[in-house]
């Protein structure tokens, strides 16, 4: 090191003395004291050397410290004008700086930050390391910005795009629970979502998942993120990392690392080493080095849990703690999210519910719940995304007219069709056509709108050739069937080969199947391809199965079913077997799919159409007889919204004048057969008002009325049971509320009622479980 050239002292010289001294004058030590007692010749020649190697080292030492106190004072000024200026810069420094200044500088660095840290002063201490940050760090968030910038439509290549800060509203985003992952199908969970009462849960921003809240008391590595496909997981970490490379917060995070599943999936290396994955992925990072770790604060995002086609064996995966190791992906995953690797490294990975479960508890920290948009940032979206003021509130008022799609509405991606649909079709040219007001109407307006647009766009044509759109939406429409049979979200290649689909024919579908390239992080290891969101991709299995029925005289769609009436009721039964319900939204598709109406939005497509007609009614009434026979609420409700999408209200409508006729809406001493309970629970559920007060007596004080209606209890947020004659039958039921973790009861009123002991153990037995919300018992 060549302190001369720093200090701009000769070895001879003293320097000038300082006015930022960090030591006294008396630490400087005193002269050596030549005094001795008796000794012979030897003693005092070998004393006398001695002394003299002595002040020869306090003298080269003295120099030294004197050199070492003006130098760090130099570099002090230096760190205090930085940090007094707004906008401080050191790029062209480091330019000018040679090797030697450099390390001095960092050494210097290193001390500073340290004592700063112990002086509580952090956030000093961030913004200095801020500004001395090595040019590729400053390369690594200059990169991800650029990326992350811009919100793509469609394909990330050839779709239209905008910018994140223009379009972006925030979202509902609550704190979870660790247990009872919900395994429901995802519209279910939205259903329940758009009841849920937001008064009783811990809202948080996307930009605090890694701050400590007060109840919490240790700090927080891992966040698990829950949320439904296309509920804006992934615009939740574009916007995080967005909102950081724009140094608006989260400064004291010095690198982010995202490295979403549908990326690792393709890696093709057998084994390999973490630094040589993140400077695979990251280019901008090879001057990253292992020991750099330790200065630097890191986040490593995992987007898209559920589409992870690796193993994760946490429980038999090898233990790894070396950064410079190589082995397997999964393995590298395992021991990051575990903390072997790392230990000190944040971890952010998100997840559909279903897939959650992958991650063991324990090396979870804290669970977060995306919910999409409450009622409010619905509308804040329409209004940002359509520039016309009287346009946009025409849309949200169509879209409050029809509650199953206000609900749908809690998806980002279907308030995304929605206007795209709507602004188009509420426009002067086109107010002649008939406003969509089922999600069957919706889905298909927005398809013909996709193949027009791809005509005139990416084939520079005004006619749609039919043929040709015919021939790729069956291909489409054969993978979508296929991977949703497989409960595959996420296609590769080979899949969309298998299905005789030309990857360059698919890759302009924009909005329909999306398209990402992987040279967005210098890698070049194919494409993957994914349906904008997963009831799309119902959508289009439906349409696959309704047009190969008209076609085919043959084939497994048309075994053992001869007319449209057999296929519906088959697919009615399919659809009522799967325990999670990952059929319903495709039946509801289908049965929209055989009416006329929709038949007429895509004639130009068919070369033949269905006899709705005829099937219709008896269609309806096969329906009817299922809900009589005293389903699950879950199999009820998607049955009514089949009866909505075949616009049949008669089960609905004779509830609803059974409640007018009553006063207060009392339904006491009237018998309701199970399929007007039935609806009774539908009416209730998906009433323009929430349910924030259920109140028993209105409808009949029995434990039989309670059981009937126990989903809109569980979807209220306060329960009045007092004086309804209830027995300990109830408790049962009640205790189950409360240890969902989908409930939203948080007051519960059950006196003057004859529970007895045992009824009370029961509800004992809910109170204790972790899940239960609830605040206030009478």
């Amino acid at each position: 090191m060549n302190l001369s050239r720093e200090t701009g002292l000769t070895r001879g010289e003293s320097p000038k003395p300082s006015c930022v001294s960090m030591k006294s004058d008396e630490s400087i030590g005193l002269p050596v004291n030549f005094s001795s007692g008796d000794c012979d010749d030897t003693d005092v020649s070998n004393t006398t050397n001695g002394s003299f190697k002595g002040k020869h080292m306090d003298s080269v030492f003295q120099d030294l410290e004197h050199k070492v106190i003006s130098l760090m004072n130099k570099e002090l000024k230096i760190f205090k004008s930085l940090l007094s200026t707004d906008y401080p810069s050191c790029s062209e420094r480091e330019e000018e700086d040679d090797e030697d200044q450099i390390r001095v500088r960092e050494m210097f660095l290193k001390i500073t930050l340290n004592v700063l840290k112990k002086m509580k002063q952090t956030d000093l201490a961030n913004k200095l390391q801020t500004i001395f940050a090595p040019v590729y760090m400053k390369k690594h968030k200059s990169r991800l910005k650029e990326q992350f910038q811009r919100m793509n439509k469609g394909i990330s290549s050839q779709g239209s795009s905008t910018l994140v800060n223009e379009i972006y509203t925030e979202l509902y985003i609550t704190e979870g629970g660790s247990e009872d992952i919900n395994n429901e199908h995802e519209v279910r969970q939205i259903e329940i979502a758009s009841r849920r009462s937001e008064t009783q849960e811990t809202q948080i921003k996307c930009n605090d998942i890694f701050k400590v809240s007060p109840e919490q008391n240790k700090p927080i590595r891992s966040v698990l993120t829950k949320g439904v496909a296309g509920i804006g997981k992934t615009v939740s970490v574009q916007k995080f990392i967005l909102d950081w490379t724009e140094e608006k917060t989260n400064q004291d995070l010095h690198f982010i690392f995202p490295l979403p599943f549908r990326e690792l999936n393709l890696i093709k290396q057998t084994n390999i080493s973490l630094m040589d994955l993140l400077h695979q992925f990251f280019t901008d990072t090879k001057k990253l080095r292992s020991t750099d770790f330790d200065d630097y604060k890191v986040v490593f995002i995992f987007d898209g849990l559920d589409e992870c086609r690796l193993p994760l064996d946490f429980s038999k995966n090898q233990s790894l703690f070396d950064l410079r190791e190589s082995a397997s992906v999964d393995v590298l995953l395992t021991n990051l999210i575990k903390g072997n690797l790392l230990p000190s490294a944040l971890i952010w990975i998100t997840s559909r519910p279903a897939a959650a479960n992958q991650i063991p508890p324990e090396c979870v920290d804290l669970i977060t719940d995306v919910r999409g948009f409450n009622d409010p940032q619905k509308d804040e979206y329409f209004r940002k995304r359509i520039n016309d003021e009287s346009l946009a509130n025409r849309i949200i008022r169509h879209m409050k007219s029809s509650r199953s799609l206000y609900i749908m509405c809690h998806i980002p991606v279907f308030c995304w069709i929605s206007a795209t649909v709507l602004q188009r079709m509420l426009s002067e040219a086109e107010s002649q056509a008939q406003i969509p007001k089922t999600l069957t109407q919706m889905f298909t307006h927005f398809l013909m709108f996709q193949i027009k647009l791809k005509s005139q766009k990416y084939d520079g044509k005004c006619e749609v050739d039919l043929q040709q759109a015919r021939k790729s939406l069956e291909s489409l429409g054969k993978l979508a069937f296929q991977q949703l049979e497989k409960g595959n979200l996420i296609f590769y290649e080979e899949d969309l080969r298998d299905c005789d689909i030309d990857v360059r024919e698919a890759s302009v579908y924009s909005g329909v199947c999306t398209q990402i390239f992987r040279e967005e992080f210098g890698l070049n290891m194919g494409k993957v391809f994914s349906f904008v969101h997963l009831s799309v991709q119902e959508f289009l299995a439906a349409l696959f199965v309704f047009l190969t029925f008209l076609q085919q005289t043959s084939g497994p769609i048309m075994r053992l079913r001869s007319n449209m009436s057999d296929l519906l009721k088959h697919e009615v039964v399919k659809a009522l077997q799967s325990e999670n319900g990952h059929l319903d939204l495709y039946l509801r598709f289908l049965l929209g799919l055989s009416l006329e109406s929709s038949q007429t939005i895509l004639r130009d497509l068919m070369t033949q159409t269905g006899r709705s007609s005829d099937s219709k009614q008896e269609i309806v009434e096969y329906i009817k007889k299922k809900i009589r026979k005293n389903l699950s609420p879950e199999k009820s409700i998607n049955l009514f919204h089949c009866l909505n999408e075949l616009n049949d209200h008669s089960l609905v409508q004779e509830v609803q004048t059974y409640v007018n006729r009553r006063d207060e809406s009392s339904l006491t001493g009237v018998r309701l057969s199970p399929a007007q309970w039935s609806a009774l629970v539908f009416v209730l559920l998906n009433s323009e008002g929430k349910l924030d007060e259920f109140n028993l007596r209105k409808y009949d004080p029995s434990d039989e009325c309670l059981l009937r209606l126990l989903p809109v209890i569980k979807a209220s947020r306060t329960a009045d049971l007092s004086v309804c004659n209830l027995t300990e039958k109830s408790c049962s039921s009640l205790a189950s509320v409360l240890t969902s973790n989908s409930s939203s009861l948080t007051e519960l009123n059950l006196s003057v009622n004859k529970l007895k002991d045992s009824g009370v153990k029961l509800l004992s037995d809910g109170l204790k479980n972790t899940n239960c919300k609830l605040k206030t018992l009478k």
